[in-house]
């Protein structure tokens, strides 16, 4: 079971679910944006059945990928390391935990097809993860930090042992595009580009 590593209660939604296993119970309600401390907190026993579905999370046990990890992926996003449809996910574990199944459809937001402007020459630097997150560092912050600092037009690669989709959201938020390629089964390469601003004009314009 994933250690408490504080508070997971905070700034969380509850919901009174309506079905006929629990007419009475406040539950959190199992949603996309749910993360995964809150999902084990509230519901300890689907542990084995997000793992199951989600073998990449097999590499959680070790403790310090579960205080890092754990605090900030979202259940879309987990979906997204699997590979697996968003709702399929959902409805996996809100079947286990008694709770209406989700009919909305959920699009993929990560981009796994190779994009017109990925090019590798453009590739300007790089870091590998795999080792800061085995020792729980946390690489968002000084990846995003660097990337804030790419130039247009030019890309900078990220090696992972699976998807760190809270990193590639941050990203996007900033207008960084992104291009996942699966090496194989241990090793992700992530693609961020900085494209030139639409309309942009240079100073000698």
């Amino acid at each position: 079971m994933f250690p408490d590593t504080g508070n997971c209660r905070e700034n969380r939604e509850y919901y009174p679910i309506k079905n006929k296993y629990d007419m009475t119970n406040i539950k959190l309600v199992i949603s996309p944006k749910t993360k995964i401390n809150q999902l084990l907190e509230e519901y300890p026993q689907l542990e084995k059945t997000l793992i199951g579905y989600v073998p990449a999370f097999e590499k959680l046990k070790n403790p310090m990928l579960r205080r890092t990890i754990g605090k900030v992926a979202t259940l879309q996003q987990a979906a997204a390391i699997a590979q697996v449809k968003t709702e399929d996910l959902i409805n996996k574990l809100r079947k286990e935990s008694g709770q209406e199944l989700m009919d909305e459809q959920s699009e993929n937001p990560y981009t796994t097809q190779k994009p017109d402007w990925f090019n590798p020459d453009n590739v300007i630097d790089e870091l590998d993860i795999r080792e800061m997150l085995a020792v729980g560092e946390h690489p968002v912050n000084p990846i995003i930090a660097e990337l804030k600092k790419l130039p247009e037009g030019k890309t900078y690669k990220v090696t992972a042992p699976f998807l760190p989709a809270p990193m590639i959201d941050k990203a996007t938020a900033l207008d960084i595009k992104h291009y996942i390629e699966h090496h194989d089964q241990e090793t992700i390469f992530i693609y961020f580009c900085k494209s030139q601003l639409p309309g942009y004009l240079s100073a000698d314009t």
